[in-house]
């Protein structure tokens, strides 16, 4: 299957304390950036001259924390006002966001979860699609890891595919949700993924997470991807055809071999089931 992505490739998520190690690379592996609208409006002096130079060097997409889609205090217009000009200044390639919430009547500093309910799909789906409108672009809608489902009506993939197909938006999949929430809520992750819309999906996230215990885990991109989370990325590619994909490191950040072996295991992988589309095609 092709797919009119925003961005090819490798990618990965830049962070200031990468900054340095990643701008003294010759040959980094990756193909593209990703960062967080917020974390970088307004910024302007040397920082601003640093990250420019990533701009220019990378193909970039931004990946929002604080719009808060799900919740029920007005959208923010003022806040994607500054992401639409950021988006616009550094040639940026696309939009996403969490389908979540994050704030009532100030921020909880946290990606709560919305029920799986109808009247959350209009709703979701409604604020979704001022806000393409407002950016005049599509945006993309991660599902997010959830340690409670109050409410719920419908499960996790019915509501993920209602408000894709209501907002009439893409997907930003994320593989290491689908595996950290198949554990904790006891279904197949790889049941999920093939039951996506893969003509959606704009991009992928890979990451690595914290086993508080064998039934539950934690979603926190501090630590090295494991097998079955690769695996489920195979399974995507399978599935859907090579998606570009990005890995989230947040904190823990490893040392430049252990960082770059992991976006060029991605890039194997890529490498690997495209040569098998080519025998195919």
């Amino acid at each position: 299957m092709n797919h009119k992505t925003p961005v090819s490739g490798v990618g990965l998520g830049l962070r200031r304390a990468l900054m340095g190690p990643l701008s003294r690379a010759e040959s980094p592996p990756f193909d593209f950036m990703e960062v967080a609208p917020e974390n970088w409006i307004p910024m302007g002096g040397r920082l601003g001259k640093e990250f420019r130079k990533f701009t220019e060097r990378f193909p970039f997409v931004t990946h929002g924390l604080s719009l808060s889609l799900g919740g029920p205090e007005p959208l923010d217009f003022e806040l994607l006002g500054s992401i639409k000009t950021f988006l616009r200044e550094h040639d940026i390639r696309r939009y996403t966001e969490h389908l979540s919430y994050c704030s009532d009547h100030g921020h909880l500093y946290d990606l709560m979860p919305i029920p799986f309910t109808e009247e959350a799909v209009h709703y979701v789906a409604g604020r979704v699609r001022q806000v393409q409108d407002f950016l005049e672009q599509p945006i993309g809608i991660e599902h997010v890891s959830y340690y409670a489902a109050p409410g719920s009506q419908m499960s996790e993939l019915e509501f993920v595919n209602a408000v894709l197909q209501e907002a009439d938006c893409e997907l930003l999949l994320d593989v290491n949700n689908a595996y950290v929430n198949s554990i904790n809520h006891g279904y197949d992750p790889k049941a999920f993924i093939s039951g996506l819309p893969g003509e959606r999906i704009c991009y992928v996230h890979i990451a690595g997470h914290f086993d508080e215990a064998d039934d539950l885990k934690v979603d926190t991109h501090g630590a090295a991807v494991i097998d079955p989370v690769w695996e489920l990325l195979q399974h995507a590619y399978r599935e859907f055809g090579v998606l570009p994909t990005l890995l989230e490191r947040d904190f823990n950040f490893p040392g430049e071999d252990e960082l770059f072996g992991e976006l060029r295991e991605i890039g194997r992988y890529q490498q690997q089931y495209a040569a098998k589309e080519r025998k195919l095609g």
